[in-house]
């Protein structure tokens, strides 16, 4: 016998966004903790050895650290994304990247370890283990968080531009975690479609509706707009318990990005109000973050360098270096050093353009050297020097930044902090050629700005070293 709630009884499982990552989250951590303690037995009865706290104690390190790296594997691989975790093949496919992504730094660490300090065959237990579990809790939680059978069934307040944005984006989203019901209009466009979505009522009819519909959860297009009469429904739903979203806040939850068309001249929307503290410790461990990271690759980039400037200079003539103007922090220009991937008169005829996918100006080497991010390396001059940050918005030339401050809004934004070798843009968006390009890395830069704290950071380094791994095939 299948359970079917009732309307009435079923509210309660129309769980939010963050409260389904939440569940999924609780279930592998539990799986993780689970794993380490069977990979110990098996262990202790392989080596013969009682199993009894004396033998566990020593070994409860493995708890937080294994529940640690599993979460940085997690958020560098989507593995939380609803629309991933909706789909089993999709699970399973970075389910087991990550483990292969967990065994290789655990090889590492053990070769470069004293012999005998870590237990030989421990982790594969351990990934054999989690892996099953998380399958299996990948198995069932379709059930137990409802992803079809408890949509969070939702009114969209609005039919502007916002309005119809967000019902694209929850219409692609593949978890189907929201069933948007209708929208809520003006008394004369009630009846019609937007967006292939029926406008079902005006502020008058919001309470009826949720009655009617089960509603769980309002999203509300624009404030600035509402009328008095849809203003005093929507706090009406409010006031009986009835989830309130502004559209720029769950659009952000959806995509990681900031919707800049829909904030208007709502600039608060955009920077990012009330982090200026200045007891944060945030940028004091960001630049000692940079710092430290930068000078511990200095000696790979010093390794590498004399076979790149060869290879460089054997298959075009021209300098090693590129030097390149940059818009840094607060719009102060800046020189940029790369390695040189472009034949040595590459912009002679066409200006200060976009490098394309394919680019004929690049070379074969360069084109290596851009795949694999190596022609980035000489930054860390810039990342020491304090002109650049290992993570931030990436800098732009100062001909692009003229066009498009004045063609996209709230552009310039991205200048308020340090640009950096990688960022938000970089690792969830392909490689951008043109104003559009520009446009949607400008609302995963300004999500950067508003939710900067060093996870995300580290979290944008792992992606960014799985990326340049995937593109280089490895």
């Amino acid at each position: 016998m299948i359970f079917s709630p009732s309307p009435k009884n079923r509210s309660w499982l129309q769980l939010r966004i963050s409260e389904r990552r939440l569940l999924l989250m609780a279930g592998d951590a539990i799986s993780i903790v689970v794993s380490v303690y069977v990979a110990l037995a098996i262990w202790a009865f392989v080596g013969d050895i009682p199993f009894t706290l004396d033998f566990i104690i020593p070994q409860i390190f493995w708890f937080g650290l294994l529940t640690l790296v599993w979460f940085v594997l997690a958020g560098a691989n989507d593995f939380y994304d609803l629309q991933v975790a909706s789909s089993l093949a999709s699970s399973l496919q970075r389910l087991a990247l990550m483990q292969l992504q967990m065994l290789i730094v655990y090889l590492l660490i053990y070769f470069l370890s004293e012999p005998e300090s870590l237990p030989r065959l421990f982790i594969f237990y351990y990934a054999i283990l989690s892996f099953s579990l998380i399958i299996i809790w990948r198995v069932v939680n379709p059930a137990l968080v409802g992803w079809k059978a408890f949509q969070r069934r939702a009114l969209v307040v609005g039919t502007d531009w916002a309005a119809t944005e967000i019902i694209k984006t929850l219409n692609e989203d593949r978890s189907g975690s929201y069933a948007v019901i209708g929208m809520i209009g003006e008394p004369d466009e009630i009846g019609s479609q937007i967006s292939n979505c029926d406008v079902v009522g005006d502020g008058d009819d919001i309470l009826l509706l949720i009655a009617q519909h089960n509603i769980s959860e309002i999203i509300v297009s624009s404030t600035r707009d509402l009328s008095g009469q849809t203003f005093q429904g929507v706090m009406d739903a409010y006031e009986r318990g009835v989830a309130i979203t502004p559209m720029p806040i769950l659009y952000e939850r959806m995509t990681g990005r900031v919707p800049v068309q829909s904030v208007n001249d709502n600039w608060t929307v955009v920077l990012p109000i009330g982090q200026s503290n200045r007891l944060n410790p945030y940028p004091l461990l960001k630049r000692l973050m940079d710092l430290v990271i930068s000078i511990m690759l200095l000696p790979v980039f010093f390794l590498i360098l004399p076979l790149i400037a060869l290879i460089i200079k054997l298959e075009s003539k021209g300098p090693v270096f590129y030097i390149q103007t940059r818009v840094g922090l607060n719009g102060r220009p800046f020189c940029i050093v790369k390695f040189r991937t472009m034949s040595n008169d590459a912009e002679e005829k066409t200006g200060a353009v976009f490098a394309q996918k394919n680019d004929p100006r690049v070379t074969r080497f360069g084109n290596i050297m851009r795949k694999t991010r190596i022609d980035e390396l000489p930054q860390l001059y810039n990342v020491i020097k304090g002109d650049m940050s290992l993570v931030g918005p990436r800098p732009e030339r100062p001909e692009h930044v003229i066009r498009l401050e004045k063609k996209i809004p709230f552009y310039r934004t991205r200048h308020i902090i340090r640009p950096g070798v990688t960022g938000w843009a970089q690792v969830r968006y392909h490689y951008g050629s043109t104003d559009d390009d520009a446009r949607v890395k400008l609302q995963y830069d300004l999500y950067y700005i508003r939710h900067q704290s060093l996870s995300l950071d580290i979290n944008i380094i792992v992606r960014t070293i799985g990326k340049v791994l995937r593109m280089a095939g490895l």
